[in-house]
């Protein structure tokens, strides 16, 4: 069966993690996403621990994809490129504001080419204000959004970063989720629009709920960073680390039960959730304390037999070999003729109708360059010149 994106297609001229990630979402769903590359190809291909000349990072935000590669410096790889774009549902990019537009790649140029076009433009911070012109990676962000400022070591105040690239991650999702949007509009509609999405304005809305509540209240605000966010919840066993929580007041009394401290349930520093939230440090060393008497092959079962939420702490080696992470059936194995047999995650969302899957790996740097541009009309004798003149580059 067809994926619900069929038919839908995405000229994707981004690089990285947050753009790539974001279309080979909708190339799961079935959209046919067109990889454009410079010649020498993205920085993300090039990056260590590798095989077949393609990194594995590149290989997992890349999937599902096809590849071509043009100097959209020259006159021809401008002309392909518009080529493509009159062909396209959707074009989205990464450039910091402003170079589309002086590359000729801007809003207006490519409407003027297909006048219904979803244009997706992502950047760090958006178009205007001091940071607008500069470079975003993903630690800058977790800086700028408060990110860092909520994983400070509790001890001695220093921030800290989370160790992976999640504001990248999350805006991947925001985007992948606001493009399905703009071309369900469109569908509706026959009209195109403007999507843009800054890396900073999806953390900042992702991280508030939880970690800025305090500033909600207009009059009334706080500084979150006085116990607004709880301490995390590892905890030591005699064997293994693990997690466990109490939110609702069921869930607290299963856990008292579970470790045998039933006198606890009617402790009134705990009775309800805003008590065991403003004695929060009291409950968690009392938790600390309880699960340090314990082996986790012990209690875990005990906890979860109390419908207390709860889980090892696995190593990431682990994963490969965990009942659940099997039982979901998370991780899938292909063959790539490029890099051998490969392991990555299924698309997470499971369609009952339109499936969601991996149909190809990350294609070879311009692997599909002679295939799209015969489709596009260039004759046999054209592409030889445009191969000639270094417009694309041959496959890698």
């Amino acid at each position: 069966m067809a994926g619900a994106l069929e038919g839908i297609r995405i000229v994707d001229l981004t690089s990285m993690v947050a753009g790539p990630v974001a279309t080979m979402m909708l190339a799961d769903q079935g959209a046919e996403v067109i990889k454009v590359e410079p010649p020498a190809g993205e920085l993300m291909r090039h990056l260590a621990g590798g095989r077949g000349g393609m990194s594995a990072s590149f290989l997992c935000c890349n999937r599902n994809k096809r590849s071509i590669a043009i100097d959209l410096k020259s006159g021809g790889g401008l002309e392909i490129l518009k080529r493509l774009i009159a062909t396209a549902a959707a074009f989205v990019h990464n450039f910091r504001p402003g170079i589309a537009d002086r590359m000729g790649l801007g809003e207006d140029a490519m409407r003027a080419i297909r006048a219904d076009l979803v244009y997706v433009s992502i950047s760090g911070f958006g178009e205007r204000g001091p940071y607008a012109g500069q470079r975003a990676y993903d630690p800058v962000i977790q800086a700028l959004s408060g990110l860092a400022d909520v994983q400070r070591d509790r001890d001695t105040g220093r921030p800290r970063m989370v160790r992976t690239i999640i504001a990248d991650y999350t805006t991947a999702l925001t985007a992948a989720q606001a493009m399905t949007a703009a071309l369900f509009a469109r569908e509706r509609t026959g009209r195109g629009q403007h999507v843009r999405i800054a890396m900073l304005d999806a953390m900042v809305a992702y991280l508030w709920p939880e970690a800025m509540p305090s500033l909600t209240f207009v009059g009334n605000e706080r500084d979150p960073s006085d116990g607004e966010v709880g301490p995390d919840l590892v905890f030591t066993t005699q064997d293994r680390y693990i997690t466990a929580g109490a939110l609702s007041d069921d869930e607290w009394a299963g856990m008292c039960r579970a470790f045998g401290r039933e006198d606890l349930i009617a402790d009134p520093r705990f009775k309800t959730a805003k008590d065991r939230t403003i004695n929060a440090v009291a409950r968690r060393e009392i938790m600390s304390a309880e699960l340090e008497k314990w082996r986790a092959s012990d209690i875990l079962p005990r906890l979860l037999a109390n419908d207390v939420p709860s889980a090892p702490v696995l190593p990431r080696i682990d994963l490969l070999n965990n009942e659940q992470i099997r039982a979901s059936e998370i991780l899938e194995e292909h063959d790539s003729p490029v890099s051998g047999r490969i392991r990555m995650p299924r698309p997470a969302a499971r369609f009952s109708q339109t499936p969601s899957k991996v149909r190809t790996m990350a294609p070879r740097l311009s692997a599909d360059s002679a295939s799209i541009l015969n489709e596009l009309g260039y004759s046999a004798q054209q592409i030889a010149g445009l191969k000639r003149d270094r417009v694309f580059a041959e496959p890698a």
